[in-house]
């Protein structure tokens, strides 16, 4: 059986960030840079490779910089150009959206996930479609294009989990797989941060999911889960047993770059990744990791230990 194709994602852009301020007062959480590209571009590109053809962005009017990144910059392409910085200009021309690809949806209330996702109703339409949250980056081959290659068999609804410590299941939406095991499992229900006494499984949903246009449906109830929201997580749910359902462990590593942490280990992950400055990087972390930058810079470390008391 063919099944309808997945042309469009949905990127929720339009939260304020305030976990990173004050470096989001004005600037979009999305444009924060892993390596040398913003949040935003980095899932862009796995979408690309998943062979996505339209790119639609939940967001507010005071964000218009996440626009701004995927369009043409014939100024600075020229000046890159007359220098002969091709390895730069291509980067930045690989960026770039063709006109009418890139789409905006705004999300006026800060209502949860699953408003965001219904305020991109009209723009879907009556279709399949993939939702990436850019607080979640995958180190890896694209996420989403192992899950559309899967949907391309199976169909339905498509979610992509990692497995987590049974003992912090209670920080994430849980899956349940019914006690099967293997790479593509049926998803029987989902629960919402279980106690690790509690969860069915220690499958988490990390932020990529493939959904059938029914989802609009359950979500237009607008009815309010957990911390007072509209959840993508309760909608999903309503679709378990009406339709096919299924979860994904993917090949590859999540980062949820929503915390500082998770951030700041994400850089670390894909510099030491980069052709460019991994080796170099490699070497700083290994003074980090032995005690031989600090003790290299005792007035540094004099001084945050001062600031620490003060």
């Amino acid at each position: 059986m063919k099944h309808k194709p997945v042309r469009k994602a949905v990127f929720p852009v339009a939260g304020l960030g305030t976990r990173f301020l004050p470096a989001t007062k004005v600037m979009a959480k999305e444009m924060l840079t892993i390596c040398d590209k913003p949040l935003i571009q980095h899932v862009v590109e796995e979408a690309r490779a998943a062979g996505i053809e339209e790119f639609i962005l939940v967001t507010s009017p005071s964000k218009e910089m996440l626009q701004k990144q995927f369009e043409a910059h014939p100024e600075l392409e020229q000046v890159l150009a007359s220098k002969n910085k091709n390895d730069l200009l291509k980067k930045v021309r690989d960026t770039n959206i063709l006109p009418g690809k890139l789409k905006v949806a705004y999300q006026d209330k800060p209502l949860g996930l699953g408003h965001a996702i219904w305020c991109a109703k009209d723009l879907v339409g009556d279709e399949p479609f993939a939702v990436l949250l850019p607080d979640v980056l995958v180190k890896g081959p694209s996420c989403l294009k192992q899950m559309v290659d899967i949907y391309e068999d199976i169909g339905g609804n498509v979610i992509a989990v990692e497995d987590v410590p049974r003992d912090q299941t209670d920080k994430y939406g849980i899956v349940d797989i019914g006690g099967t095991d293997g790479i593509v499992l049926p998803v029987q229900a989902l629960v919402e941060k279980p106690k690790p006494e509690h969860a069915p499984s220690t499958l988490s949903i990390i932020g990529r999911y493939i959904l059938q246009p029914e989802i609009f449906d359950a979500l237009s109830v607008f009815e309010k889960g957990a911390g007072g929201e509209i959840q993508l997580t309760d909608a999903m749910a309503k679709l378990i047993g009406k339709q096919p359902f299924h979860s994904v462990r993917f090949e590859g590593k999540s980062y949820d770059c929503g915390s500082k942490l998770g951030f700041i280990e994400a850089n670390i992950a894909f510099g030491l990744a980069d052709a460019e400055i991994g080796d170099q990087l490699q070497k700083i972390v290994n003074q980090f990791s032995s005690g031989a930058l600090s003790d290299a810079l005792p007035s540094k470390g004099n001084n945050a230990r001062h600031a620490a008391k003060s």
